[in-house]
């Protein structure tokens, strides 16, 4: 076999996608300083848990920890895909934490992705499983992606601390992507959203809705907001209430911003524990400061909202070699992230260019011309 080269890194930033880049470009990487100067050094346990789920779903990758858990080898190997998987989550991150890489294997599997995962639906840090199924899983159709066998079911609903939550994710594979030209913004012609709630009064829903509905009614007409309460044992372990809203616009570009409200997590509360259970935001205050967040996405213009740059670039640089032109609002700092990451492991440069006139960023790229080699051809 001969003598494995591992590319050498450091640092904590970005695990999930160095690994998935590591994986669709068969690199083995050699990340040092995992939190190395924190108090409590080495891996966090969502990422050994995400560690955990990509090797459930590759088959022959190899990783290697040290007992500190601050130096991780991990020799990647072939992304199978599969059906009936069940990954348990780790509750430090959200199910949305796991989401986002995985759509992105499963296209390049070798089998269709069917896999349920186990944990908190919705949390303020990571995106929510509503945003993937109404913004996420419709960005990908640009890239040519068959919307037959892409879906994204909430089974039950799980906030923090505890979850308790479930969601199964199937995604087709794909040959290859096809190159974009997205530019065009359009105008917002309609603002849909959800709210759910568990384990709290329906009347918390009621709430948030009337709230974010005061903020939009002024610029639009049809704005629609459904609710989705959950009890007994779909509304997992925890008490929490949230909203998740996205605005379409005439050229299919989808812009969304979503929060969750419910007790702290453990390890983030030790430090106060002097203190009683600090006060938690009020549904009005969401629902307001919801509409507002998005209303700001909707002024820094772009085809996607900040949350979804990272995406929409790793997209773009596992094209075929053909020309990528998108249009971001402000480079967001993962998005920037995303940039660095693409060039060191793909080998792809954007062609950075600012609009002056509306405030947004042209980016063109050239694709990698990437490949699903290991899907069967029928």
């Amino acid at each position: 076999m001969g003598k494995i080269s591992y590319k050498k890194l450091k640092g904590s930033q970005n695990l999930r996608q160095r690994l998935v880049l590591a994986l669709l470009s068969s690199t083995p990487v050699h990340i040092e300083d995992i939190h190395a100067e924190e108090t409590w050094p080495g891996l966090r346990p969502h990422e050994v848990s995400f560690i955990r789920l990509l090797e459930k779903v590759c088959d022959d990758c190899s990783v290697e920890i040290n007992d500190t858990g601050t130096k991780l080898k991990f020799k990647p190997g072939i992304v199978m895909g599969g059906r009936n998987l069940v990954h348990e989550c780790a509750l430090s991150r959200a199910i949305g934490y796991y989401l986002e890489p995985l759509i992105v294997l499963g296209l390049f599997a070798k089998k269709p992705l069917n896999i349920t995962l186990q944990g908190i639906t919705n949390d303020s840090k990571d995106p929510s499983v509503d945003t993937f199924r109404s913004t996420t899983l419709p960005m990908l159709k640009h890239f040519g992606v068959p919307s037959e066998g892409l879906d994204l079911e909430i089974l039950s609903r799980g906030s923090a601390p505890q979850g308790g939550g479930e969601v199964l994710l199937s995604v087709p594979v794909v040959q290859s992507l096809t190159a974009v030209t997205w530019t065009d913004e359009g105008m917002v012609k309609r603002i849909r959203g959800i709210t759910f709630s568990t384990r709290v009064a329906v009347q918390f829903e009621n709430t948030m809705v009337y709230a974010a509905r005061g903020i939009f009614n002024p610029f639009l007409p049809d704005v629609h907001i459904f609710t989705d309460h959950r009890q007994g044992a779909q509304a997992g372990k925890s008490p929490g209430y949230g909203i998740s809203l996205v605005a379409e616009t005439t050229s299919g570009c989808c812009i969304s911003t979503d929060t969750a409200v419910s007790y702290s997590r453990q390890e983030e509360t030790s430090e106060l524990e002097d203190e009683e259970k600090k006060e938690l935001m009020s549904p009005e205050d969401v629902g307001v400061q919801m509409a507002t967040v998005l209303l700001g996405e909707i002024e820094q213009g772009g085809v996607v909202d900040s949350t979804h740059q990272g995406l929409l670039f790793l997209l773009c640089a596992l094209c075929p070699q053909d020309v990528s032109k998108v249009r971001v609002g402000k480079l967001s700092p993962y998005g920037i992230e995303t940039l660095r990451n693409i060039k060191d492991f793909l080998g792809v440069t954007f062609v950075i260019k600012p609009d002056p006139s509306t405030g947004t960023v042209i980016l063109k790229c050239v694709g990698s011309g990437f490949r699903n080699l290991s899907r069967r051809i029928s």
